[in-house]
């Protein structure tokens, strides 16, 4: 791929992100106003942000690029059973571990409704919806675009510090979060970036993506120094340690995270090297 049409295809990765983002909320916002339930509006949403950048990736392969969608790690639909199993494993591992640190479980007063929209904002929005799309522009189109110039280390790493970044942008955190957030993740891009290639495959890295989502910062049980008014229960931490804690980000760019990023890495990234010819 020539350097111009990379850098075009890391530009537009981008803004089918913000595209399909900027897409999403306004839908829920007239489904809002026309008095549609949020559980509902959040299902329409996190669903039409997924096939809203599927469409788009699928128009750039296609008219533009003149390539198949499966030599951007876009196959049909298709996950393979062990990353459905460590898409469960690796959130509920790392949740478990917060346990055995003093703490205490503060459930939310809510009702019904606001439980219901809750759960499927978890699931919908931050699970199917930035589980896939993250996934389609970040291990699909962006990191190989890069891989096809630059080769598959620039390829892996590249949009990995990318995607750490726009998780600080807008942000008021401090310097010394903003460092634990770029090594978070940096981190956790590299282990979906080797879960796509090891099966060539960005679906099997958007089922970890979305299920970690939905588990670690959906609307049910979550865990942070605080009661997270946008969850049904929370279990609060007693420490203050933001090694523990991952400081104003969350448990997500805690050292027990980065743990479990590194261990799913490396096991995805021995299964690359095993499924390899010797030469």
């Amino acid at each position: 791929m020539k350097t111009g049409k990379m850098i075009l295809t890391i530009i537009v990765s981008v803004g089918f992100l913000l595209f399909a983002s900027v897409a999403q909320e306004l839908a829920m916002l007239l489904l809002s106003t026309v008095g549609v339930p949020a559980w509902l509006y959040h299902i329409a949403g996190g669903l039409l942000y997924a096939a809203l950048a599927y469409l788009l990736v699928w128009l750039y392969c296609a008219k533009y690029l003149k390539e198949e969608m499966e030599t951007f790690c876009i196959p049909k639909c298709r996950i393979h059973i062990k990353w459905a199993v460590a898409a469960v494993l690796l959130p509920v591992l790392v949740s478990a571990v917060y346990l055995f640190f003093p703490g205490s479980y503060e459930s939310n007063p809510l009702n019904t409704g606001t439980k219901l929209a809750f759960v499927t904002r978890g699931i919908f929005l931050a699970g199917v919806g930035a589980g896939v799309v993250e996934e389609l522009l970040f291990r699909g189109l962006l990191m190989n675009a890069v891989i096809k110039k630059w080769g598959r280390v620039a390829g892996i790493f590249a949009p990995s510090v990318l995607f750490a970044s726009l998780h600080i942008i807008g942000m008021n955190f401090s310097l010394l979060s903003c460092v634990q957030v770029m090594v978070a993740g940096t981190m956790v891009g590299v282990m979906f970036s080797l879960i796509a290639l090891e099966g060539h495959s960005v679906w099997n890295s958007a089922i970890v993506h979305g299920i970690w989502n939905m588990i670690i910062i959906g609307g049910g049980p979550t865990i942070g120094t605080e009661v997270n008014e946008y969850s049904v229960s929370s279990y609060v931490l007693e420490t203050r340690n933001f090694l523990l804690t991952g400081g104003e980000f969350g448990i997500e760019s805690s050292v027990v995270a980065i743990i479990g990023y590194i261990v799913v890495s490396l096991a995805a990234a021995w299964m690359i090297r095993r499924g390899q010819p010797d030469k």
